[in-house]
C-alpha cells in the first residue's frame, strides 16, 4: 500500500446554537491518502483492497488517539474514492477489517462503526457519520464530522477517514421518545 499523505484534523466544540456545550466536543478525524491500485481497471474483484482496511484501521485509530485527550465514546469511518476508482473500492477498505484494529486499540466497542462511502473529485467533502461505540440507540453520541483533504484524493486515490469523538453532540435534547429537556445539573452554563 501507498500512503501518499497522512492528515489529522481535531474540532473542538464549547458552544452550540449561543449556549454552552453541556462538556466540550472533542472530534478527531484521522485521514490517510492512498494510492487505488484498481484506478481505471473494470473488474469485480476488489479483494487485494481488503486487507488495507487492517493496516489503515492500525494507523489511524493512533493517529486519532494520539490527539484526542479523553477516551473515545463514539466513532465513524469513511472513503472518499478519486473518479477512476468505483465505490466498492472505498467499501473494501473500510468495511470488512477495518473496524478489528480500531475496538482493540480503544478497549472495546460493541456497536458497528458508522460508515460512508463516495466517488469524488479532488477536495469534495464528506459527512462522516458517528455513533456510540456500545449502544447504536444512544441518540446522544449520533453525531456527525464533515472531513476535507486538500487536493485529495486524485483520480488514482482513496481518502480513508476514521473519526473519533470524546462525547456526544454539545447539547442534546432529543432521544428516541423525542424531545427531553436538559436538566439544569447538565447545563454548563449555569456553572
Amino acid at each position: 500500500m501507498q500512503i501518499r499523505q497522512i492528515l489529522v484534523v481535531c474540532d473542538i466544540t464549547n458552544s452550540e446554537g449561543g449556549l454552552p456545550s453541556l462538556r466540550p466536543v472533542t472530534r478527531v478525524a484521522a485521514c490517510a491518502v492512498i494510492h487505488n491500485p484498481l484506478a481505471k481497471t473494470a473488474r469485480d474483484d476488489v479483494s487485494e483492497l481488503i486487507p488495507y482496511g487492517v493496516e489503515l484501521g492500525e494507523l489511524l485509530v493512533r493517529k486519532a488517539l494520539s490527539v484526542l485527550s479523553n477516551p473515545p465514546v463514539a466513532y465513524g469511518k469513511a472513503a472518499i474514492v478519486g473518479v477512476d476508482g468505483d465505490m466498492e473500492h472505498g467499501v473494501a477498505i473500510v468495511h470488512p477489517r477495518m473496524g478489528k484494529p480500531v475496538r482493540d486499540a480503544i478497549g472495546g466497542g460493541k456497536a458497528l462503526i458508522p460508515s460512508n462511502v463516495k466517488v469524488a473529485a479532488a477536495g469534495t467533502l464528506i459527512d462522516v457519520p458517528l455513533g456510540d461505540r456500545d449502544d447504536p440507540w444512544l441518540f446522544d453520541n449520533i453525531d456527525t464530522m464533515t472531513v476535507m483533504v486538500p487536493g485529495a484524493p486524485r483520480s488514482d486515490e482513496i481518502v480513508v477517514i476514521l473519526v473519533l469523538s470524546d462525547s456526544g453532540r454539545p447539547r442534546p435534547r432529543v432521544d428516541k421518545d423525542g424531545y427531553r429537556p436538559i436538566k439544569k445539573s447538565q447545563d454548563a452554563s449555569k456553572g
